[in-house]
């Protein structure tokens, strides 16, 4: 058994939060590229010639779109780098929100022509409730981008955390030249590799001399000296006890598609991000240094591999050490289960591994017994707060094509179900035709997509007019003709058209009790 205290001071797991074609999935592969975990990095354009370690599923390869969030675990020096990728597509938030719960910092992405957008924001405000630290980069200098001012000025308005820069872009789209090291006063001038997939060479040079004044000419030389010595004395200085606070965020600049500021930026996670933290819990606070073996899953994933066809349940480890064939508790059932084939998960690749420890992220092959948000303990009952559930905006009832509800139907229902893809919700009368719901139509594509590529299910969905979802805080139950119905865990919802109608309800029924989100199950 490996010294468990050095092993968990030497981790780092992190996660890149965005908005949609911020370049999330392609800042993934470079930090897997120059981490030397992959060769040649993929391209994220979508099509046929299209191939990225972290968009592993064929509709993301296809689409150029990540739908689901996979890990990636690299060695790097003396450190371990756990890297969970999350789905870009808004539709896919609540996925998204899930992985945030199993990283101890993050990194945000923010498009340099597009500044702070909307998902970025949202997210943003889940790592803040969730304590978690965020190093910046802003993405495609290789593109014409805003002021770097500006930029920072947005991101400390609109987010409330103090931009401060630790690199600086030289130039913007065509002229873009590299960055400058504000620590070491250097500067970097980055040389584009073919069709980007390389590491990029690196050149060191004087950001005062005069082959750089000739290159971008005397008055943007001049207005660079100028920026720089304005952040100098107007910005205050990277203090990383205030990082982890949350005060501040590091701002780092470049272009992940060219690979430039990339190296730079790998080694500002490795230095800056926290080792795992501790976690709270039912039965209080569990530390990384606990003796106790306790994790939790925080994804389930059907069919990764089409050579296993499987179930497979994303664990963060918490505390103690995991040791391959112990047996645990999963307090939810109160039964003891034997973890006889853990892995390491790279994308939809798998590799058995004997132990593992705190802040790692390992596979465990799913037989039916865990779900999102379970424990997994040596002998303690301690359970994690519930994980956010987004109520749906669409509903559609399902039905097999073939008409005949086959066992391999009600399988992808399931499964799906349990991954998230979907929630299940039946009538209250009994009809036992389906009743999907989902938060956006992209959803509902993947939906349709698996159950035909991977359960050899071609569905038929009748939408529903539908677009609000209130679950039930009492046994009052609505006198208009808004529909009741019972999601997966047992719990009565009610489904309507309009704020007006769920108005219109409130004032005709007394006692009526309307919850945005689900109480807590029984």
């Amino acid at each position: 058994m490996a010294n468990r205290s050095a092993e968990i001071q030497r981790r780092r797991t992190v996660a890149i939060i965005s908005h949609p074609d911020a370049g999330k999935t392609t800042m993934t592969e470079k930090l897997l590229l120059y981490s030397g975990a992959i060769h040649a990095a993929g391209a994220v354009t979508g099509g046929k010639h299209s191939s990225t370690t972290s968009d592993w599923m064929e509709i993301e390869q296809q689409r150029g779109i990540s739908v689901s969030s996979s890990a990636m675990r690299v060695e790097y020096g003396d450190l371990l780098l756990n890297i969970l990728d999350t789905p870009g597509h808004q539709d896919f938030s609540e996925d998204t929100y899930r992985t945030l719960m199993a990283v101890d910092s993050a990194i945000m992405l923010l498009d340099a022509g597009r500044g702070v957008q909307e998902q970025t924001l949202k997210l943003f405000k889940v790592c803040r409730d969730r304590g978690i630290p965020i190093i910046t980069f802003m993405n495609k200098m290789d593109r014409p981008a805003r002021d770097p001012l500006e930029l920072l000025d947005e991101v400390e308005q609109t987010l409330g955390i103090t931009a401060i820069p630790r690199t600086w872009p030289i130039g913007n789209g065509p002229d873009f030249r590299g960055i400058y090291d504000r620590a070491t006063e250097q500067f970097f001038e980055f040389e584009r590799t073919v069709g980007n997939r390389y590491k990029a060479p690196v050149s060191v040079g004087d950001i005062r001399g005069e082959e750089l004044r000739a290159a971008i000419g005397e008055l943007a030389h001049n207005k660079l000296l100028e920026d720089l010595e304005f952040v100098d004395h107007v910005i205050p200085e990277f203090n990383r006890d205030e990082y982890l606070k949350e005060a501040c965020t590091p701002v780092y600049w470049g272009s992940a598609i060219t690979n430039f500021g990339i190296e730079h930026f790998l080694q500002a996670i490795l230095d800056l991000a926290p080792p795992p933290q501790p976690y709270q819990t039912s039965a209080g606070t569990v530390a990384p240094s606990d003796e106790e073996f306790v994790g939790f899953v925080y994804k389930v994933q059907a069919n990764m591999n089409k050579a296993h066809r499987d179930r497979i349940s994303f664990v963060r480890i918490v505390s103690g050490s995991f040791e391959r064939g112990m047996t645990a508790l999963h307090p939810r059932s109160g039964k003891e289960t034997k973890l006889t084939y853990p892995f390491e998960i790279f994308g939809r690749e798998r590799k058995i591994i004997d132990e593992a420890f705190p802040g790692d992220v390992i596979g465990l092959t799913n037989p039916g017994l865990f779900q999102v948000g379970d424990t997994i303990t040596q002998r303690s009952k301690a359970a994690l707060p519930d994980f956010p559930r987004f109520a749906p905006e669409i509903f559609a009832k399902v039905w097999p094509a073939t008409g005949s509800f086959s066992k391999s139907f009600r399988k992808g229902i399931e499964q799906l179900r349990e991954e998230g893809v979907i929630q299940i919700f039946t009538e209250s009368d009994g009809n036992p035709v389906p009743l999907v719901g989902v938060v956006g139509e992209l959803q509902l594509e993947l939906f349709a997509w698996r159950m035909e590529n991977e359960y050899n299910e071609k569905i038929k969905l009748e939408r529903m007019a539908y677009t609000r979802t209130r679950w039930l805080g009492s046994d009052v139950r609505p006198a208009t003709a808004s529909p009741v119905v019972i999601d997966d865990k047992g719990r009565q919802a009610v489904l309507f058209k309009s704020d007006w109608e769920i108005d219109y309800t409130i004032q005709r029924t007394e006692g009526l009790q309307l919850l945005e989100k689900p109480p807590h199950a029984s």
